[in-house]
């Protein structure tokens, strides 16, 4: 138990640690996407606004190599003419770093120009594919390979611009790679971190489990005296005053009940605190099913209840056979003490895998399916109004859990209707 609230910790933990790194790196991974797009998207409005072109465009630096004073002038005039059209966003270097290119299309949606002059990569016929790649497209802007692009139309031609954005989305992939290391790194180290001190986290909690399951069978035992002491002491008085006394009958009858209780608390515990380790030999699990189904078969006959057998011959387990026999015990009994009236009980044990499937299915007059996995909880009974009539201490399932739990095996309880129950346990 305190091992599975262990492996749960470490869980919820790296669960919650990735899903806060997931959002915080979502975010600003898309905040950085978003800020690529809107520097883009401001890049191109100003070409589409000037004709596929920078305000005041400066030449390239071959065409301008004056070093004269009438140069420079021109030159500082060139970047004036950009600051006093463009954002405070854009910079006055932006016309030297962005590469573009323009392709005009006419009415009937043929390529009539085409502007490569600011950038090397592509050619006019490759700019040409580009811009019909896009041209018939409904959206205006979006990206192709690594260039963005913005389509205006007017009433006479379409003007199609690309800008380059290689840079940028080469940073903003490098940026998310190294984001998703880091964040694979961080959630290692603190998994490995959180595997360190679990084991101190939770030593208080398995301290108050152990004394717990301690306290349960120091106080069995020390109860078991006494209630032998009651019982012999009940047996002298009924030697006395005769066995017709309904009071001294009374006595006897719910000693014995705390002492079979006090014996089931004492293995319970024991199964759980593995004091008494299972004994795994081999022996004939058919057999050992057809004897103990016999006693069953009888009480059913009484109840007028049907008591269906599908044991297949020959199979054969290695494990602790008095556990195992105790197991089948416990869940026929709940099976007879739990079913309708002139209900329909049954028995099914087959080989699954390299292991076996006992399947103990009985009828009802109804089954809340949502207390099911609360049936082998200690002490819960789902029928409390037939506490009286059954006899039972709402414990056998949890000690059919407990057997399970140490044959390495699982056990679980299924209604398909509402209207029946079946118990499943399957050993590996």
């Amino acid at each position: 138990m305190i091992r599975k609230l262990r492996l749960k910790f470490i869980a919820i933990s790296l669960l919650s640690v990735f899903l806060v790194l997931l959002v915080i790196m979502g975010a600003v991974n898309i905040m950085n996407y978003r800020r690529i797009v809107s520097d883009s998207e401001s890049v191109l409005r100003v070409l589409a606004e000037n004709n596929g072109t920078f305000p005041g465009r400066p030449e390239m630096p071959d065409d301008d190599d004056t070093d004269d004073s009438d140069g420079r002038q021109k030159k500082k005039n060139k970047h004036s003419d950009f600051k006093s059209f463009g954002s405070d966003a854009l910079s006055p270097e932006m016309p030297y770093e962005s590469r573009y290119f323009t392709v005009f299309f006419n009415c009937s949606g043929e390529a009539v120009s085409v502007d490569t002059g600011r950038i090397a990569a592509v050619d006019t016929t490759d700019a040409v594919e580009y811009a019909e790649s896009v041209y018939d497209k409904k959206c205006s802007s979006g990206f192709l390979s690594q260039y963005r692009y913005l389509k205006q139309s007017d009433d006479d031609s379409t003007m199609v611009i690309f800008l380059d954005c290689r840079k940028n989305l080469t940073s903003f992939r490098s940026f998310l790679l190294y984001s998703v290391i880091g964040s694979l790194g961080g959630m290692i180290a603190f998994g490995v971190l959180v595997l360190l001190l679990s084991r101190m986290v939770m030593k208080p909690v398995q301290e108050s489990y152990d004394k717990q399951k301690s306290f349960i069978t120091d106080a069995g035992h020390e109860i078991k005296t006494p209630l032998t002491i009651i019982d012999a002491d009940a047996t002298i008085l009924e030697m006395e005053c005769g066995e017709d006394n309904e009071w001294i009958a009374d006595i006897r009858a719910q000693t014995r009940r705390l002492t079979a209780l006090t014996k089931d608390l004492i293995y319970l515990s024991r199964m759980e605190e593995q004091q008494n380790p299972v004994q795994m030999i081999d022996f004939p699990l058919s057999d050992v099913l057809t004897e103990t189904t016999q006693s069953f078969q009888s009480l059913a006959k009484v109840q007028e209840k049907t008591f269906d057998i599908d044991i297949q011959p020959m199979m054969s387990y290695c494990g602790d056979e008095k556990a195992i026999t105790q197991l089948i015990s416990i869940l026929l009994d709940n099976a007879l003490k739990y079913s309708d009236d002139k209900g329909t009980i049954s028995l099914k044990a087959h080989p699954k895998g390299k292991g076996v499937c006992l399947e103990v299915y009985n009828t009802a007059e109804s089954v809340d399916t949502s207390s099911l996995n609360r049936l082998f909880d200690r002490f819960y009974r789902a029928d409390q109004s037939r506490n009286s009539e059954t006899g039972g201490y709402g414990i056998g399932l949890s000690i059919a859990k407990a057997v399970t739990e140490a044959h390495k095996g699982k056990i679980a309880a299924t209604s398909a209707d509402g209207k029946s129950l079946t118990i499943t346990v399957i050993l590996p």
